[in-house]
């Protein structure tokens, strides 16, 4: 951050509560109710770096204090050091943990930003009546991918709790959010932002298809419901089908042409024909020509043509360029 009007107000007080350390900070942190202390610590470990002159510009009031201090970085492990100066240790830890866990000022914003399939696992082990009052909180876009995720008759008599209930006591909202904070989201900011499926399934897709099939296979031989979960969180050459015309031609427009012909040796007809269709009759009897020029081609040789299609499409989904539809067919895959 260079210029002090860009610097927004959170930051601007985050900078300052940096700036002056325990000694001076000590009375402010004191002050503060558990929210606005989330709040601002959330604000000084994303803080970054702010050069010394903009630390001037922002403490006018006190540059004889600060004008020694220099340029400020705020990070997750200085942010950690100050607060346990200040405030007591399991407090610091519960605040640390929030930060570090998924994003939202309260408990059920946090809920909305988990992965539906982490989300719906940990769910599943609750009372029904439980997941009725978290999913009649949370939005309803994010709470219906959360209950198709569940088992079927669970989901149901989730489902008949929820019509059956009535507004919810406040002791009893506060317990279930107590719950989530300290069995779930504590844990999930321990452990990580991603679920170990999602990781594995990313994994998995760089695979050749030998080696993919054979871990797969083993893993169904020890535990066929993960198996099935990455299998369906994989995205593979084929789920190409899946894109409208307007991203056909988007990624042919920036795809290898040499690659296109390898990888395609290899797709189904229906995909061959989704890129054929969507190409002008000169350009799609040309790459027809050149597959078959090419003769027979090595699976390893296809697999990695097939990968850096995909990873292209990925890109350009990331860039807000075309959709890809995950295996239900149901969502957008957010990379």
């Amino acid at each position: 951050m260079t210029e002090l009007n860009d610097i927004p107000g959170p930051d601007k007080a985050a900078a300052l509560m940096l700036a002056l350390g325990e000694e001076y900070g000590r009375p402010i942190w004191e002050q503060l109710d558990e929210e606005e202390v989330k709040d601002l610590s959330n604000a000084m470990s994303a803080l970054g770096r702010i050069d010394a002159k903009v630390v001037e510009e922002l403490f006018l009031d006190f540059a004889s204090q600060i004008s020694s201090v220099g340029s400020l970085t705020g990070t997750f492990e200085n942010t950690e050091r100050l607060l346990s100066k200040v405030l007591p240790q399991d407090k610091v830890g519960q605040i640390m943990e929030e930060i570090r866990g998924p994003a939202g000022r309260t408990m059920w914003d946090k809920l909305g930003n988990v992965n539906e399939v982490v989300l719906a696992a940990y769910l599943k082990n609750e009372y029904p009546q439980t997941v009725a009052v978290v999913l009649s909180k949370i939005k309803p876009e994010h709470a219906a991918r959360v209950l198709s995720a569940l088992p079927d008759e669970f989901s149901m008599e989730v489902v008949m709790r929820m019509l059956r209930m009535e507004s919810v006591q406040k002791d009893i909202l506060d317990k279930v959010e107590q719950t989530l904070r300290i069995e779930f989201m504590n844990n999930l900011a321990r452990t990580s932002r991603r679920d170990s499926h999602e990781i594995i399934a990313e994994i998995f897709n760089y695979l050749d298809r030998n080696a993919e099939t054979r871990f797969l296979s083993a893993l169904e031989d020890r535990n066929r419901d993960s198996a099935e979960r990455i299998r369906a969180l994989m995205f593979t050459f084929e789920d190409l089908i899946k894109l409208d015309p307007a991203g056909v031609q988007t990624l042919l427009r920036n795809v290898d042409k040499n690659k296109l012909a390898i990888a395609m040796k290899g797709s189904s007809e229906a995909l061959r024909d989704l890129f054929f269709t969507n190409m002008s009759e000169r350009a799609a009897k040309i790459l027809k020509e050149d597959m078959e020029a090419m003769g027979p081609v090595r699976l390893r040789d296809v697999d990695e043509a097939q990968m850096e299609i995909v990873n292209l499409a990925k890109d350009l989904a990331e860039n807000g360029e075309i959709i890809l539809s995950d295996n239900k067919g149901e969502d957008e895959l957010v990379y």
